[in-house]
């Protein structure tokens, strides 16, 4: 039985009206944080100029091979098993896109380090990094509903919870990424364009 995320099925057209532009030169994309695979079989038949690449934790592996079975689309490949805590797991491979959405909340702040400094390493000159999800502006919420999705993630996991954009510029000027972009999307979430020095 394939896995289902009702967040992916409302969030997925927005999030393609906001990323289609910052893809169309790239070829070859790295999804981090694939999940149920949702995402990857909704964006790769809209953008079959890209070789789509799933990554997740080997655990949810099952569930986004359910639905790349299903979907059998030819520029989607096979999930690769990453932690993004272990340097040693990243790809080898240069890629001129990465992708993540809702996972900045879900890591803790070391994970998102991680995640920074990974990406700064697979990500080539010129190439953009796509984050989507919740995030704070001064230390401040940008809606009541926020603060209480923060209450109810900290309450699972102490060590999640939305992060602050000023932290994250710090991160990513550590990796050479550079804020192009930062644009509202419903739910009070946004998509954040990162572009690689």
């Amino acid at each position: 039985m394939k896995p289902f995320a009702e967040s992916c099925e409302q969030n997925r057209a927005p999030i393609l009206a906001a990323i289609r532009p910052r893809l169309a030169d790239a070829t070859a994309l790295l999804e981090i944080g694939s999940g149920t695979g949702q995402h990857a079989v909704y964006f790769a038949p809209e953008l079959p100029h890209l070789s789509w690449q799933p990554s997740d934790l080997a655990e949810h592996h099952p569930g986004i091979r359910a639905w790349l079975d299903e979907a059998a689309l030819s520029n989607v490949l096979a999930p690769l098993a990453l932690d993004v805590s272990d340097p040693g797991a990243w790809p080898r491979t240069v890629y001129d896109a990465v992708f993540t959405a809702n996972t900045v909340h879900i890591m803790g702040e070391g994970e998102v380090a991680a995640l920074f400094a990974g990406v700064g390493r697979v990500l080539a000159g010129g190439g953009v990094f796509l984050v989507y999800g919740p995030f704070n502006y001064d230390g401040r919420y940008t809606s009541d509903s926020n603060a209480r999705f923060d209450d109810w993630l900290k309450q699972r996991d102490p060590r999640s919870g939305i992060k602050d954009m000023a932290w994250l510029k710090g991160l990513a000027a550590a990796a050479d990424l550079v804020l192009e972009a930062d644009i509202a999307m419903p739910a009070n979430n946004r998509t954040l364009v990162w572009r690689r020095a």
